[in-house]
C-alpha cells in the first residue's frame, strides 16, 4: 500500500512539473512575439527593406536618419529605388553619391509630415511638409484622395500605411521635388487656365526661379471664365496678381500694395481689404491662404484683377465713395477712364462730409454737376505724378487754375491740404489721396 502511494505522489509531482514547464515554454514563446511585433522606428523598417536602400542611403547622407529613428511622430512618403533611379535619369546624374548633403535634405524632408497621418485620416487638400521655406514657414504638398492617394498631380501611394513606432509610411511611386510656386500651380488642377496664360505670357521662368520671393493670387479656373473675354495682351494682368515679396496671411493688412505690373515703369498697386477675410480690389475674395512654396506663397483667389484705372483706384476703395458719387453725377467717369495720364488728388469721403458741413448740404445730392464739374477737375492734373517727383511750385488743373506744392516732410496742398497716401498707381495714371477738398479760387 505505501508502494503504491508513493508511485502515485511521484507522478503527481511529475505532472505538476510538466505542466509547469510548458506553460513556461508558453509564456516564453509568447514573449519572443510580442517582441518580434514590437513597432519599430521609421529609419529601422526602411532599412530593413531593399526597395529603400536608395533612400536610406540619402537619409544618411542628410543626416536625416538618426531623425526619424528617434521618438516623435512622422508621415514619411518613402519613395522606392525605382523612384530614386527615375529622378536619377531626370536629373542626368548616376546616383546619391553625386546629389550633397545640402540639396538631398530639402528634398527628403518634402516627404516627410511633422504628424501621423494614416491613409483614411488623409483628405484632398494642402499639407505642410518639413521642407524649409521663405520666412521660417515650410512647403506645401498637394494631396488628392479622389482616387487612391495622389502628390502633387504626379506621384501615387502603392502601399500605405506601414505602422512604424514614431509614425507611419506610404510607399509612393516618384520622388517628390520641392515645388516653386509655379510648380505649385502646374500640380492643382483648378489653376490649368492660370497655367495656360502664364505660359503663353513667357512668365513660368519667372516664376520658377529659385531665388524669387514672390506672393500669387491665384485665380481658379472659374474666375477665369466669369469674364467675357480675355484680353489680347495677358501679361499685364498675370503681373498684376504677384507681389515681388512673400507676404502670409498672417502678414496681410488693409492698404495697397506693390504688384509687379508697371504702368509707365511704376508699380500698380491692388488694395487689400482684411475687415472680413480678404478682398481685393473691392471684388475678389481670397478663398485660400498659405500654399507655400520654395520662392513664394500663393493666395486662392475666386475673380482674376483687372488693373484699374485712376476711377477703378477710387471705386476699389470704400474711403472714396463719396469721390465716385461725385464724378458719376459730374459725368466725369468716362473723362478719367480715358487714355491719361492723370494725376488725381482724391479727397476721401471725411474730407466730402467737412466740405458739406461748410456749404450747409447734407451731401453730394444737393450739388448739382455744375457745381461738381471745376471742382472735381480741380483736384486733376496732366500726367503721371508721383510723389517723388513733385517739386515745390505751382501745377497747373484741368480745371484751369494752378494748385499750389509744397513738398518736405510729405506734400502739402494749398498751404493746409495733407497727402495723406501717395502714389496708388493705376493703369492711366496715379493717385494720391488728401484730407480735404480744393476749392478753386472763388468757389
Amino acid at each position: 500500500m505505501k508502494t503504491k502511494s508513493n508511485f502515485k505522489t511521484i507522478l503527481s509531482i511529475v505532472a505538476v512539473i510538466t505542466i509547469g514547464l510548458f506553460t513556461l515554454t508558453s509564456c516564453q514563446k509568447d514573449d519572443d512575439n510580442n517582441m518580434n511585433d514590437t513597432p519599430k522606428s521609421i529609419a529601422a523598417i526602411a532599412s530593413a527593406d531593399p526597395q529603400f536602400s536608395i533612400l536610406v542611403q540619402a537619409l544618411t547622407k542628410a543626416n536625416l536618419a538618426t531623425t526619424l529613428s528617434n521618438a516623435g511622430t512622422y508621415t514619411v512618403f518613402a519613395p522606392t529605388n525605382d523612384a530614386f533611379n527615375a529622378l536619377f535619369t531626370k536629373l542626368g546624374v548616376s546616383g546619391i553619391d553625386q546629389l550633397s548633403a545640402d540639396a538631398l535634405r530639402p528634398i527628403l524632408l518634402y516627404h516627410v509630415l511633422g504628424s501621423k497621418a494614416v491613409s483614411t485620416g488623409l483628405s484632398s487638400g494642402y499639407v505642410s511638409t518639413l521642407s524649409p521655406a521663405v520666412g521660417g514657414r515650410f512647403v506645401s504638398l498637394k494631396v488628392d484622395v479622389a482616387s487612391g492617394v495622389k502628390l502633387n498631380s504626379s506621384a501615387m501611394v502603392s502601399t500605405a500605411d506601414i505602422m512604424a513606432s514614431n509614425g507611419v509610411i506610404h510607399v509612393i511611386d516618384q520622388v517628390l521635388l520641392p515645388p516653386t510656386v509655379a510648380d505649385l500651380a502646374v500640380a492643382n488642377s483648378s489653376f490649368t487656365t492660370l497655367v495656360s496664360a502664364l505660359s503663353g505670357a513667357g512668365l513660368v521662368p519667372a516664376l520658377s526661379d529659385p531665388a524669387g520671393t514672390f506672393t500669387v493670387f491665384a485665380p481658379t479656373n472659374d474666375a477665369f471664365a466669369a469674364l467675357s473675354e480675355l484680353p489680347s495682351d495677358l501679361k499685364p494682368i498675370l503681373l498684376y496678381h504677384v507681389l515681388g515679396s512673400t507676404v502670409y496671411a498672417s502678414e496681410v493688412g488693409t492698404g495697397y500694395a506693390k504688384t509687379l505690373s508697371t504702368y509707365m515703369t511704376y508699380p500698380m498697386d491692388i488694395y487689400l481689404n482684411t475687415a472680413s477675410g480678404v478682398k481685393i480690389n473691392n471684388s475678389a475674395n481670397v478663398v485660400l491662404t498659405d500654399v507655400v512654396g520654395t520662392n513664394g506663397v500663393i493666395h486662392v483667389i475666386d475673380h482674376v484683377l483687372i488693373p484699374p484705372t485712376v476711377v477703378g483706384i477710387a471705386v476699389n476703395n470704400s474711403s472714396f465713395s463719396t469721390l465716385v458719387s461725385a464724378v458719376v453725377k459730374a459725368g466725369l467717369a468716362e473723362t478719367l477712364n480715358g487714355v491719361g495720364p492723370f494725376t488725381v488728388f482724391a479727397p476721401t469721403n471725411d474730407a466730402f462730409t467737412s466740405l458739406f458741413n461748410d456749404l450747409g448740404v447734407s451731401g453730394v445730392e444737393q450739388l448739382t454737376a455744375e457745381q461738381l464739374t471745376p471742382i472735381l477737375l480741380y483736384h486733376v492734373v496732366a500726367g503721371n505724378n508721383v510723389s517723388s517727383g513733385l517739386v515745390n511750385g505751382d501745377i497747373p488743373t484741368l480745371q484751369g487754375t494752378n494748385i499750389m506744392v509744397n513738398v518736405g516732410k510729405g506734400v502739402v496742398l494749398n498751404g493746409n491740404t495733407n497727402v495723406v497716401v501717395a502714389d496708388v498707381q493705376g493703369s492711366n495714371g496715379v493717385v494720391h489721396a488728401i484730407d480735404k477738398v480744393l476749392l478753386p479760387s472763388g468757389k
